[in-house]
């Protein structure tokens, strides 16, 4: 391992720990209860190591949020995999996990409980560009990479920032409890794909 990629793995365990706190934080308390300090206290740092891995109280939520985005995208890239030739069950499957997995996730469960929250709305609405470009990287990576789902490279672009799009809007306003939107959201999709595959 080289000294450079040593560091770089150091930053982003530092980075995930920090982000692991906040996320223990957040299953005992609200949002607005946490400081950098707690985090920092969680983690076994100091606060200043906190805001300078990531600025800002707010940053700190936006990092949450990022990491959160590709985990999303690593879901549907998980499906691809598993559900060979079958693009629909592919989708169903990433989207139901994405919707489990917002579900019960505390920073989510803050933004929508509770006295309204503006940061945290921002980072899904006006600030969203970096959970949009990490989700959309990621999905466009998996297609690529995939055994099975050749498609033009345009395609691929702009079917992952739709997809992206599509699961982010879910956020403020979760599913509908008497439909299977992960369903939906495959039937409207999967043809798109099958259309770009006939493309190739």
């Amino acid at each position: 391992m080289t000294t450079r990629n040593y560091a770089e793995d150091s930053k982003a365990l530092l980075r995930n720990s920090l982000l692991d706190g906040l996320h223990d934080l957040l299953l005992d308390r609200d949002w607005a209860a946490v400081r950098m300090s707690d985090v920092a206290a969680a983690t076994g740092v100091s606060r200043q190591t906190v805001y300078n891995e990531f600025g800002s109280r707010y940053g700190l939520a936006q990092g949450y949020a990022v990491r959160l985005a590709g985990r999303f995208a690593g879901h549907v890239a998980d499906s691809l995999a598993r559900s060979v030739d079958d693009v629909t069950e592919a989708l169903h499957k990433g989207f139901g996990e994405f919707f489990a997995g917002v579900a019960t996730d505390p920073l989510i469960a803050s933004l929508l409980s509770g006295e309204a929250k503006p940061d945290l709305m921002k980072l899904i609405t006006t600030d969203a560009a970096p959970i949009i470009t990490t989700a959309a990287d990621r999905l466009a990576e998996a297609f690529r990479q995939s055994t099975w789902l050749s498609m033009p490279e345009s395609d691929v672009v702009r079917i992952s920032r739709a997809i992206t799009r599509m699961a982010l809007s879910y956020i403020a306003m979760p599913p509908e409890g008497d439909r299977d939107v992960a369903s939906d959201l495959a039937a409207i999709i999967a043809p798109a794909i099958e259309a770009a595959r006939e493309r190739v």
